[in-house]
């Protein structure tokens, strides 16, 4: 195993974890990148290493595949000293449940919960051997309420939020680290642009630039932060949503979660 260490960023090829891998690169962090084959992970490898002097690896594979998570997480740890594991891969989308096949939902279980309890459950022994270690979970702020129309969605995130906030917990008189992130709304691609768009002004609440949040989970992870909500009006809308009865604040974000359903891929 080098005695260089690596931060691993799942879901790096694009959105939020491409600008982890940038981030992570300007500061002189070497990173394994982990993605989906054919997401082009080589030329941004070659881009970072060319343009920050860092060392960064690359591993196309299906994570929601247990076996395959296995033996690539194997030689990777064989290989390579991690510190720093940033879990940003997920799936999401906006349907009737009635609408919505039982290969999608499958997807964001195995994709969402079980690939990335998984992939941390491996690697935290191997995060405990550096005195001082961190990982960093992707939530959403749809993890502090149910919402129709994506329900399965917001529940896994719900689960990472309650998962990992957990294990901060049990971790607590080591030197690994556990936060979760809760950004707003991201518009990582033309389709889930067209989503918050169809929302409207309310669509763009707490909307910030993709670097900018990646920013900012950078720094309160560093820092210890065990919650991190990005950006001024996400965390107003955190505090006024708890202040709501369950049933109020459901009618209120389904509503609006509504609007997205004639923009959404088929699910």
């Amino acid at each position: 195993m080098s005695a260089i260490t690596y931060t691993l960023i799942t879901g790096a090829s694009s959105g939020l974890g491409k600008e982890f891998a940038i981030h992570c690169a300007r500061k002189g962090m070497n990173i394994i990148l982990i993605a989906l084959p054919g997401s082009n992970l080589r030329s941004i490898a070659d881009n970072l290493e060319l343009e920050y002097s860092v060392s960064v690896k690359v591993f196309e594979f299906d994570l929601s595949d247990s076996d395959i998570l296995k033996q690539q997480l194997q030689v990777i740890m064989e290989k390579y000293a991690i510190n720093f594991l940033i879990n940003n891969a997920g799936v999401g989308g906006t349907s009737a449940i009635t609408h919505t096949s039982l290969e999608r939902i499958d997807d964001i279980i195995m994709l969402n919960v079980r690939s990335t309890v998984l992939l941390t459950h491996l690697l935290i022994p191997h995060l405990l051997r550096h005195r001082q270690s961190y990982i960093m979970n992707i939530a959403s702020m749809a993890a502090f309420t149910p919402i129709a129309y994506k329900t399965v969605y917001p529940a896994s995130k719900a689960f990472i939020s309650s998962f990992f906030l957990g294990l901060k917990e049990e971790l607590a008189t080591t030197g690994l680290s556990v936060s979760v992130v809760y950004p707003g709304p991201i518009m990582t691609n033309s389709h889930t642009s067209r989503r918050i768009i169809s929302q409207g002004r309310k669509g763009k609440m707490g909307l910030l630039p993709t670097p900018e949040i990646a920013r900012i989970a950078m720094k309160g992870t560093l820092a210890g932060f065990p919650v991190i909500i990005p950006g001024l009006m996400n965390k107003i809308n955190h505090v006024l949503i708890q202040l709501l009865p369950l049933s109020l604040k459901m009618k209120i974000v389904s509503r609006e979660v509504k609007k997205e359903i004639p923009f959404a891929l088929s699910v």
